[in-house]
C-alpha cells in the first residue's frame, strides 16, 4: 500500500510542497495520453487509495471525488494523438506530465514521478519512483485522477464511434478492438504508428 515515505523524505530536506505525477494511456491504440499531478496535505487519509490498476472502476470513481476534495492542488492534462504521432508516446507522456504540473495552483518544490524516466523539460527538482503508484500516496492519487479522466473521455468517444466498443476496452488493443479496426477502419482518434503491424 502507498504511504508518505517519499513525501516525508523530501520534506526533511526542507522542501515544502511535494507533488506526485502519473499518467494513464501509454499503451492503447487510440485516444490521448493523460497525466495528473497532485499535492496532498501532510498525512491526509484517503481510505482505499492504491494503484489505480488494482482498483475497480467504481472504486476509482469514488476515490476521484475524495482526492479532488482533499488535495491542496491538482492538475490534469492530455497530450493528443497528433502529438503522440509527432513526438512518440514517451515524448507525449512528458508533455502531458509537464502540463499537469503547470496547472497546479500551488507550485511544487519537488516532484515524484511514477516510473524510471523524469520528464527532461520539467524544471523542478524531483525523482522517479518505479511502481510509484503503489508506494507514494501522491503518485497513487495522480494515477486515479489520470485513469478516471481518460476513461471518461473514452466513454465520450464510444458515443461518437459506437462500432468500436471504446466503453469496454478504453482504446487498448483487445481482440474485439482489433477486429473492429479491421472491419470499420481507422478513426481520427487512433494512433497510426501503433497500428502499423495491424494494417
Amino acid at each position: 500500500m502507498p504511504d508518505y515515505s517519499y513525501e516525508k523524505s523530501a520534506k526533511e530536506k526542507g522542501l515544502k510542497s511535494v507533488c506526485g505525477v502519473d499518467e494513464a494511456g501509454r499503451g492503447p491504440l487510440a485516444g490521448p495520453v493523460c497525466a495528473a499531478a497532485v499535492i496532498l496535505p501532510d498525512d491526509a487519509v484517503i481510505e482505499g487509495l492504491d494503484d489505480s490498476k488494482k482498483l475497480s472502476e467504481k472504486k476509482r470513481e469514488a476515490l476521484y471525488d475524495k482526492i479532488i476534495n482533499t488535495a491542496v492542488s491538482y492538475g490534469i492534462a492530455f497530450s493528443d494523438v497528433e502529438e503522440i504521432e509527432e513526438v512518440n508516446i514517451l515524448g507525449a507522456t512528458y508533455i502531458a506530465m509537464c502540463r499537469a504540473v503547470e496547472k497546479l495552483k500551488v507550485k511544487p518544490d519537488y516532484v515524484l514521478v511514477d516510473g524510471n524516466r523524469y520528464p527532461p523539460m520539467l524544471e523542478i527538482e524531483g525523482e522517479t519512483v518505479v511502481k510509484g503508484d503503489s508506494k507514494s500516496m501522491s503518485i497513487a492519487a495522480a494515477s486515479i485522477l489520470a485513469k478516471v479522466t481518460r476513461d471518461r473521455l473514452l466513454l465520450e468517444y464510444a458515443k461518437q464511434y459506437p462500432e468500436y466498443g471504446f466503453e469496454k476496452h478504453k482504446g487498448y488493443g483487445t481482440k474485439a478492438h482489433i477486429e473492429a479496426i479491421k472491419k470499420f477502419g481507422v478513426t481520427k482518434i487512433h494512433r497510426q504508428s501503433f497500428l502499423k503491424k495491424l494494417i
